[in-house]
């Protein structure tokens, strides 16, 4: 006969412990052991050594290529968003979309789902809102005339009551996951147990009536999903909703995907309409650059399969304190340290006494180590005061040597820039063999040393003094 025990779970991490402690020993956070109960002995029917009568159901096991035709995805007509889950809804997947309190989670997928209602039946659940206050939403959208299914609960057994027939919806979208309970478990809702469960019963109903679910998250103050870590290992797809309160600018970006590419990044712009997709990000990134200001340069960037441009902004300002400042929004800190590094040991050039601000302008974040050379030069150009060239893209990383090591697929930067109107890039040599893109209408300025950048800022000023003279 089974027994009803209980142990402690860490609501940050999820670990397990056999009694209460302040202090989680795995993750460090204090107060965030909760009591769960568990039951532990075989089940009824098992014993030991032996499994009785009630015997397990034969696995079938089929070939690995099928003769059936995978079911056509569900579009949603919002480019931006097709493109971030790989072309569109799988019909059975689970997808996981999570971001800050207010960024526009639950705008963007009103969104969705009243598109996608036009030719699917489509879901609404939301367990932090009122019916009324989803009405007002979708009236301030224009989106209250489309025939969108629209609930307001949180129980997971009335829930699948509902949707667990023939007549089951085609997307389902829950409104978040951290207000879904589970009535067998004690623990309250939004613990590791409730959202774990929670999690698994409707991605099981998903996979069997062929529903394109999508359950919204929570995240923690490091910008992480709220609740175990294994709730983004049982989705199908992951998705962050990002940008900064002071920009208009969101960007949808896929972490995982087990239908298309990762790291794809769909933009938005926030307006009183909702969230309107943007077509071209790098025109609208760029859009008040100015290029003769000092410690700015443009960095040819690649998110998933697009090619964005982007302007890093640095600032080197004397400092009069014993330890200079590093500020850093939209890049790695740690990387800042290493590019600074490298300048001062392989090029000569010193940072130790100024303070240093780094900037990427129009709120996205960038993690590719391409960004390296573009970085190295807006902190050249604000040390020396001479601007990078207007129309000249940047890109290339850094090794710890001084070298400047290639990038993956070169010519799709180039292509971007050259739509742009750019006519020049400094960027990593490549093999003279290969033709790149646009490299008529590109002069490419290809350099294999860190120190082969520093003339292009040291040589400035004399010549604008010959040029006086």
């Amino acid at each position: 006969m089974a027994k009803t025990t209980s142990h402690f779970v860490c609501q940050s991490c999820g670990s397990s412990y056999p009694k209460w402690g302040g202090r989680c020993e795995a993750c460090g956070n204090w107060n965030s052991l909760v009591e769960e109960t568990i039951s532990s002995g075989p089940p009824k029917g098992l014993t030991s050594g032996s499994y009785g009568k009630n015997k397990g159901n034969r696995v079938e096991f089929v070939p690995l290529k099928g003769v059936e035709k995978p079911l056509p995805r569900r579009l949603s007509h919002i480019g931006e968003f097709d493109r971030v889950v790989g072309g569109g809804l799988v019909p059975g997947s689970a997808t996981l979309v999570g971001g800050d309190p207010g960024i526009g989670k639950s705008t963007i997928l009103l969104q969705v789902v009243c598109q996608l209602a036009k030719e699917q039946r489509v879901a609404y659940i939301s367990g932090e809102e009122a019916i009324d206050q989803v009405r007002l939403r979708a009236a301030r959208l224009g989106v209250s005339d489309v025939q969108c299914e629209l609930a307001s609960a949180t129980s997971i057994r009335d829930i699948v009551a509902a949707i667990d027939s023939t007549s089951a919806p085609d997307v389902l979208i829950i409104d978040s996951i951290q207000t879904m309970y589970v009535d067998t478990l004690d623990s309250a809702p939004g613990t590791v147990a409730q959202v774990r469960t929670s999690a698994q019963e409707l991605i099981r109903i998903a996979k069997k009536r062929n529903i394109s679910l999508i359950l919204v998250g929570h995240v923690t103050k490091e910008g992480t999903i709220a609740g175990p870590r294994v709730l983004e290992h049982m989705v199908d797809t992951v998705l962050y909703l990002e940008g900064d309160r002071g920009h208009q600018f969101r960007v949808l970006r896929g972490v995982k995907n087990r239908f298309g590419p990762t790291d794809e990044i769909g933009v938005f712009e926030m307006t009183d309409k909702g969230l309107m997709e943007v077509s071209n990000p790098s025109a609208l990134f760029l859009a008040d650059r100015r290029g003769d200001t000092s410690g700015a340069a443009v960095f040819a960037g690649l998110e998933g399969t697009r090619p964005v441009l982007v302007e890093i902004q640095a600032l080197v300002a004397p400092t009069s304190y014993g330890t200079p400042r590093r500020a850093v929004i939209g890049w790695d800190s740690a990387r800042l340290a290493m590019v600074l590094a490298v300048l001062e040991a392989r090029c000569g050039v010193a940072f130790g006494q100024n303070d240093i601000y780094l900037n990427v302008a129009g709120g996205l974040r960038i993690s590719e180590p391409a960004a390296d050379l573009a970085v190295a030069a807006a902190l050249l150009s604000s040390l020396s005061g001479e601007p990078v060239p207007t129309e000249c893209v940047v890109f290339g990383e850094i090794g710890l040597s001084g070298e400047i090591r290639r990038v993956s697929q070169p010519e799709l930067r180039l292509k971007e820039a050259v739509k742009l109107g750019f006519t020049q890039s400094i960027m990593p040599h490549i093999d003279n063999n290969r033709k790149m893109v646009g490299e008529a209408a590109l002069r490419r300025t290809e350099i294999r040393q860190l120190t082969e950048l520093l003339p292009l800022f040291q040589d400035a000023p004399k010549a604008k003094q010959a040029k006086r003279a």
